[in-house]
């Protein structure tokens, strides 16, 4: 059991922000997950090392959380705290005629509005995408034939005992839906990206053709995590999962998208276990039918 005393000390003494037995379902896109012990917003680097020495030194574990949109939590909650950037995290600014410097707890969406509006062009591809800078940064986010590995100049962390560094060209490690940053425990700050002048009339065309394009094949409608499985070598995972009769298939209140079966959709009151145990099957079902491993996309968080 852990004791929450001196944490709690530390943040009123600080003056940061915090929740006690949050509800993770308020803030994943699923809408799925139990109750986080401590839910911390932090304004600023400042705040983000206070908290990260208080927590090291009780042996508190934690997750640092951007939209939830590509993450399942447990139906029991998270222990230790869930650390959300908020304030100057989320500050987007030109740092030259082409370059953003856009902090790490922005919604994407936001980032490519702001892009739009200074008639930049380079993450058309990233509209739609329902997460926070630093989750697409970590991960390596893309759609439409984009990925942010494309604009990404470099990207400004701190480390678990605070200090701050910054990864560039090669050293970030991108590859599809992977980065350095992953199983580092180095928290994402902010990002230098480097885009192009474009035409604001064709930069808003792209986007809504994408954002419709999306619409029109997604479940949007529906609360998800986005796609459930990596793209396999050679094939689609949707593709896949609808060829093996898979479309429509429930488990509790999780259902194969019947709009795009590489979606997972929560259709009411869908548990964590409701997800897992769909999964499981999709991937028994494809693996006997067409011998491919589905490896999952979706991050089930353990804290």
């Amino acid at each position: 059991m852990l004791d929450y005393s001196v944490l709690d000390a530390v943040l009123d003494a600080a003056h940061i922000k915090y929740k006690t037995d949050e509800p993770m379902r308020l803030h994943t896109t699923f809408k799925i997950g139990g109750p986080a012990d401590r839910f911390v917003s932090v304004e600023n680097a400042e705040q983000l090392k206070t908290v990260l020495r208080a927590l090291r030194e009780n042996g508190m574990p934690y997750l640092v959380l951007g939209n939830g949109s590509n993450m399942l939590v447990p139906d029991d909650g998270l222990r230790g705290a869930v650390i959300v950037l908020d304030g100057e995290f989320k500050q987007i600014s030109l740092t030259d005629d082409n370059t953003v410097l856009c902090g790490s707890g922005a919604m994407l969406a936001a980032l490519c509005g702001f892009a739009r509006s200074n008639t930049l062009t380079g993450l058309e591809f990233a509209w739609g995408i329902p997460g926070a800078v630093g989750g697409a940064l970590y991960m390596n986010a893309g759609a439409y034939g984009g990925e942010m590995k494309q604009v990404v100049k470099r990207v400004f962390y701190m480390d678990e005992d605070g200090t701050q560094g910054v990864l560039s060209g090669d050293a970030l490690g991108y590859g599809y839906r992977k980065s350095a940053f992953m199983g580092t425990g180095k928290i994402i700050l902010k990002a230098e990206l480097a885009l192009s002048h474009g035409v604001e009339t064709e930069i808003s065309a792209m986007m809504d053709d994408l954002m419709q394009r999306r619409k029109s094949k997604q479940p949007v409608e529906l609360p998800s995590a986005g796609s459930v499985f990596k793209r396999p070598e050679g094939h689609f995972a949707g593709a896949l999962v609808e060829q093996c009769g898979l479309k429509g298939c429930t488990v509790g209140g999780a259902q194969v998208s019947e709009k795009h079966a590489g979606f997972i959709v929560n259709i009411g009151g869908a548990t964590c276990a409701d997800v897992e145990a769909l999964i499981a099957h999709i991937q028994r079902v494809v693996m006997k039918e067409t011998g491919v491993a589905l490896e999952p996309e979706v991050r089930r968080v353990h804290l």
